[in-house]
């Protein structure tokens, strides 16, 4: 007789877009013992972190980073450039543009919010319009989210970056890329981006609690003028202890090992083929959403998210009890909709530790939780996806031309 409670066999597929899977390679990086922070072998290892992060973000520059959520490093990027009542430009992309704009508003800068619909990316001629209104410059930054984790949409950064080239407007470019960092390309340094956010927990395929800042020298002289309190979130002292490897403040020893071998296997799989990867699922998976009849909440297809795929939910059903259904007969946690998404919409991950086997498991317990929930769709969703597996695979050309 099945005990009440028992906990379900096999591996439980978490789906959402973050926290993602850690691989094992990194848990047995992060199983070690706890070292010394003051010590030669912490040094060693802080110095490795700190030069080899800097190619995931595309910067010559310095990485600041940080123990704690993603969050934290949202306010270290303004408190460090700016100054109280400032001034700043951020467009309503989603839930977490939101947030980031509201937490602008606790730190006492006025940010002006550009209103979006959550189903497009950043308009880059409407930056541009504000940016050139603006003669006096009272504009200080301009505040984006690469990639909406609340919506799968993805904004053009570097059409921003000449937005605000096109205006002559000196406002540094900030750039959230929490959900994008190590999945979707991402340039730092050719993009013309002042300060990068970002977090551990996603692309980077490690636990939370590791956030980060790229910064430019443009926003490291922002700051020498900057007066915003700040004192744990600091660049200065962060920057002059990182240069001899160490940190100002007790580190997260462990992360930091996982750090580490999160970067050799970005570096050994190589970025673009990382990128690409992510690309091919995230195309079998919304070609998984069209054979079942179900609508993209992206509408720009240029916009659509390489991390995460968000759907739709038809009328009159409720994503919240589909998502329950999945994980009470299927043991896997699918995203779910965020404040004015809440219900209607559930949201696939499909990033970090990753592969096309993960990828059908997932859509497998979609259609089949479809199905179980009595949501009005077609069946066929897997087997779309499958063929564009097949058809997108590595070496999947030169077969077929062998074949020929």
């Amino acid at each position: 007789m099945a005990r009440l409670n028992a906990h379900p066999s096999g591996r439980h597929f978490l789906q959402i877009p973050g926290p993602t899977n850690v691989p094992d390679r990194i848990l047995r990086a992060m199983d070690h013992p706890t070292i010394d922070h003051r010590g030669p072998e912490f040094q060693s290892l802080a110095k490795q972190v700190l030069a080899g992060v800097r190619p995931i973000f595309q910067t010559r520059g310095p990485v600041v980073i940080y123990p704690s959520s993603g969050t934290g490093a949202w306010e270290a990027a303004l408190v460090n450039t700016l100054s109280p009542g400032d001034a700043v430009l951020m467009v309503e992309t989603g839930h977490f543009a939101t947030l980031w704009k509201k937490l602008a508003e606790r730190l006492g800068l006025q940010p002006e919010f550009i209103a979006g619909d959550w189903r497009h990316g950043v308009d880059a001629a409407q930056v541009e319009a504000r940016l050139r209104a603006d003669k006096g410059h009272a504009l200080k930054a301009v505040c984006i989210v690469h990639n909406e984790t609340s919506t799968g949409v993805t904004s053009d950064v570097a059409a921003v970056r000449r937005a605000i080239d096109a205006a002559a407007h000196p406002a540094l470019l900030m750039v959230d890329t929490i959900s994008s960092l190590g999945s979707i390309d991402y340039r730092h340094d050719a993009w013309g981006v002042d300060v990068t956010v970002a977090g551990s927990q996603k692309g980077l395929m490690l636990p939370p609690g590791l956030s980060f800042n790229a910064v430019s020298d443009k926003a490291l002289a922002a700051a020498k003028g900057a007066r915003l309190p700040r004192s744990y979130w600091g660049w200065d002292e962060m920057l002059s202890a990182n240069a001899n490897g160490w940190f100002p403040f007790t580190p997260a020893t462990n992360l930091l090992y996982g750090l580490a071998e999160a970067i050799d296997m970005l570096m050994e799989e190589g970025l673009d083929a990382v990128f690409a990867r992510h690309a091919r699922h995230a195309e079998a998976t919304r070609a998984a959403v069209r054979a079942w009849g179900l609508e993209l909440l992206c509408l720009d297809e240029a916009g659509y998210s390489n991390s995460l795929t968000a759907v739709l939910m038809p009328a009159g059903h409720d994503a919240d009890a589909f998502r329950a259904t999945v994980l009470r007969h299927f043991n896997m946690s699918l995203g779910q909709g965020l404040t004015r998404l809440a219900g209607k919409v559930f949201r696939v991950g499909h990033l970090g530790d990753f592969n096309d086997l993960t990828l059908v498991g997932t859509l497998g317990g979609v259609e089949m939780g479809l199905a179980l929930a009595g949501v009005p769709c077609r069946q066929g969703g897997v087997q779309a996806a499958m063929d564009v597996l097949r058809a997108t695979a590595p070496g999947a050309t030169a077969v077929r031309r062998a074949a020929e």
